[in-house]
């Protein structure tokens, strides 16, 4: 079964958008396919049309058939959302490639044992290799929190805090408990305050672009706040870029000492 203590991937893209990069044919569909089961690669799935994601990972691109298989997961309530959707969006990474398609078909088997989903094989698949969508996470030893600010009708401000789960040069992602009515998609926040280790609260604007629950592998659930910076201050793009290169070069070192 995958682990899900993997660090988190890049928020889906909308095809439309990036036409140009869809790979089509069957032959470089399956080597792509096949590369992300060599390499191991973490997988995000997000199952339509309930929105739920789950980690993943594939397990065999089928030779004699136009499929593919995908790991199940230890969560019956997972497997489940998995068997009821109308397709599943799946996002990795390969060499730090931006890789997004599209399963349809998906029928539950059983693959040495454990369970597994038998999917057709996708009719394109989105390669993008664009730095702002290497989103890292923040290690949970080293806490990050944005706080958001409410202003009230009788004047006051307060500031709901919320934990980053992941960063990058031009977002972030935040942890919300429950379905969060302040957090709607495409509403904008002046004033947000990021508060990075060694410098003070840096201000800036965030837009919410995407607001969508989460199964845990122990079948809970919890939601996810993908966010854009839409206004930065003078020098907060140097003070950012600076603490991302801090995480990746930290998470670097940690690969090479697990190697």
């Amino acid at each position: 079964m995958t682990d899900s203590t993997d660090a988190p991937l890049d928020e889906p893209i909308r095809y439309e958008d990036e036409e140009k990069f869809l790979v089509r044919g069957e032959h470089a569909i399956r080597q792509i396919m096949q590369s992300l089961i060599d390499k191991r690669a973490l997988v995000s799935g997000c199952a339509m049309p309930r929105n739920h994601t789950f980690p993943t990972s594939l397990v065999e691109v089928l030779e004699d058939d136009d499929a593919i298989l995908i790991d199940g997961s230890a969560s019956e309530t997972i497997n489940r959302s998995i068997e009821e959707a109308s397709h599943i969006t799946c996002v990795s990474r390969l060499d730090r490639i931006h890789v997004q398609f599209r399963l349809q078909g998906l029928t539950r088997v059983m693959q040495g044992g454990q369970i597994a989903f038998r999917a057709d094989l996708p009719e394109s698949v989105l390669r993008l290799q664009r730095r702002e969508f290497y989103r890292l996470q923040v290690p949970v030893t080293q806490p990050l929190e944005c706080a958001i600010p409410q202003h009230h009708p009788d004047g006051e401000t307060t500031y709901d805090r919320y934990r980053v789960l992941d960063i990058s040069g031009g977002g972030l992602a935040l942890a919300v408990q429950a379905e969060n009515p302040l957090l709607r998609p495409y509403k904008e926040f002046p004033g947000c305050m990021l508060h990075l280790p060694d410098s003070g609260p840096l201000s800036l604007r965030l837009m919410v672009k995407s607001l969508h629950s989460q199964l845990n592998q122990n079948g809970t659930e919890s939601w996810r706040a993908g966010c854009q910076f839409t206004d930065l201050p003078r020098g907060g793009d140097a003070l950012l870029q600076r603490y991302i290169f801090r995480l990746e070069r930290q998470r670097s070192a940690r690969d090479r000492g697990a190697a």
